[in-house]
């Protein structure tokens, strides 16, 4: 079955994959704009705990039942479940997270076409034709939609090819391009006046603020959206695992490469903030705090690239590109999460699966551009903060509470034959049992 499927050829192409899901706009956009909003280094380092302490457990429940399984988040919820009402649920879950990541790729889509559009701008402003870079970063619908609908046919392209073909032979060239065009645009940035100041803004933690509620539940939106958690996309990219790969061994490589990747782009957004600063350009609102994160990195950013003259061009370039490699390596995995459902559940062709998946995604992106005020941030507050830790919380449940522990231990034991006397197993099973649904559950009774 797992052939029919479809299978990751090596542990290379899993973790570039896997690490292209993860490291998507929440990495080089979300996490160093929430970062710079909620004290910096103390913001970096809940987000460190919890990336390790509760997104890679989180992470390691859905890689498990995924590879298990060998299908879709609804089919294996389904098969692990032990009676009637737990099958239910595990259907229930299941169908919720296709939901999820659809509506989620309906607003991602918006925001990287914005991202390609930007990365257009200083080609058109170095032919001279600054009437078609002015509409490019223009707010208007023609250039939202094309721009939307380019991005999901790109998107449509890589998924139509499947698992070697499409998801794995574009993240293993797509990622190494991402890291080299990030530290290019690191080591650049921290030449410039102000940059140190955004340094220390980064790295000087303020220890007071570390236990704030508000920190912790940003630190912890910024980890499980990161990753692609919750929504069964690290599942079904699970079911496409060898058998004789060390889940806890490539489980821990996404998550350290995923962390890794936030804290660059940290190290990257927030010194070109205080850089910007420095050339007399507003970061800071009237109140003190940080400007929206779309302000941020589609005005301020932009008017920091401007006062660079003729190099500018050049610098927005580039981080425009990496900001739309780094969304296209994500939408591919959310996309497959509808299109594996369709396949597997209705017997549908690939070819057709992602045709009308990806149409109906674009549809609904093209409604919340329709009514973009009212639909934007309800679709991002409902998807991210809400669903995802919710259904993350149930993958926890299926794995700690409904799924026989002799049987985790059997899927682990086929990639690690000694995985029971590791550290691994010894603190996962109780961990994923009662620490992630409980710290998961109090984080949204916050969010609530």
């Amino acid at each position: 079955m797992a052939a029919a499927r479809g299978e990751f050829s090596s542990r290379l192409g899993f973790i570039m994959a896997a690490a292209g899901s993860a490291v998507g706009l929440g990495n080089v956009w979300g996490f160093p704009t929430q970062a710079a909003g909620n004290g910096g280094a103390a913001f970096l380092l809940v987000y460190l705990v919890l990336a390790f302490f509760l997104a890679y457990p989180a992470f390691m429940a859905e890689l498990i039942i995924g590879r298990h399984a060998q299908s879709n988040a609804v089919a294996a919820l389904k098969s692990i479940s032990t009676g009637p009402v737990t099958r239910r649920l595990g259907v229930f879950t299941g169908v919720y997270g296709v939901v999820i990541a659809s509506l989620i790729l309906t607003f991602y889509a918006i925001v990287a076409g914005w991202m390609i559009a930007h990365f257009l701008e200083p080609v058109f402003l170095m032919l001279g034709m600054q009437g078609a870079a002015d509409w490019l970063v223009g707010f208007g619908m023609s250039r939202n939609v094309l721009f939307m609908l380019g991005f999901m046919c790109l998107t449509i392209f890589v998924i139509n090819s499947g698992v070697q073909n499409g998801i794995e032979k574009w993240s293993t060239r797509l990622m190494p391009v991402l890291l080299l065009i990030l530290v290019l645009l690191i080591v650049y940035v921290l030449t410039l006046d102000g940059a140190s100041d955004g340094l220390r803004a980064y790295l000087v933690p303020d220890f007071s603020r570390v236990f704030e509620p508000k920190l912790i539940i940003s630190a912890l939106g910024s980890a499980f959206f990161s990753m692609s958690l919750g929504v069964g996309t690290m599942l079904i990219y699970g079911s496409y695992i060898n058998k004789e790969e060390n889940l806890p061994l490539v489980g821990g490589l996404v998550t350290m490469a995923d962390v890794a990747i936030a804290v660059m782009a940290g190290f990257l957004v927030i010194p070109a903030m205080y850089v910007a600063m420095h050339n007399g350009v507003e970061i800071f609102d009237a109140s003190g705090a940080l400007i929206s994160e779309d302000t941020l990195i589609f005005t301020v950013l932009p008017a920091l690239f401007d006062t660079m003259g003729q190099a500018g061009l050049f610098v927005s370039f580039a981080f425009f590109v990496l900001m739309s490699i780094a969304a296209l390596t994500s939408s591919i995995s959310m996309l497959e999460v509808p299109v594996s459902y369709a396949i597997e559940n209705h017997d549908m062709t690939r070819g057709k699966a992602v045709l009308v998946a990806g149409g109906l995604i674009a549809l609904g992106s093209f409604v919340v551009l329709l009514n973009f005020d009212e639909l934007f941030g309800f679709v991002v507050s409902l998807t991210t903060r809400y669903s995802e830790p919710a259904l993350g919380f149930m993958f926890c449940v299926f794995a700690g509470w409904i799924w026989h522990r002799d049987s985790i231990l059997k899927e682990l034991q086929s990639g690690n034959p000694k995985v029971e006397h590791s550290l691994f197993w010894k603190i996962w099973p109780t961990y994923v049992k009662f620490v992630c649904p409980l710290m998961i559950a109090y984080i949204l009774y916050q969010n609530i």
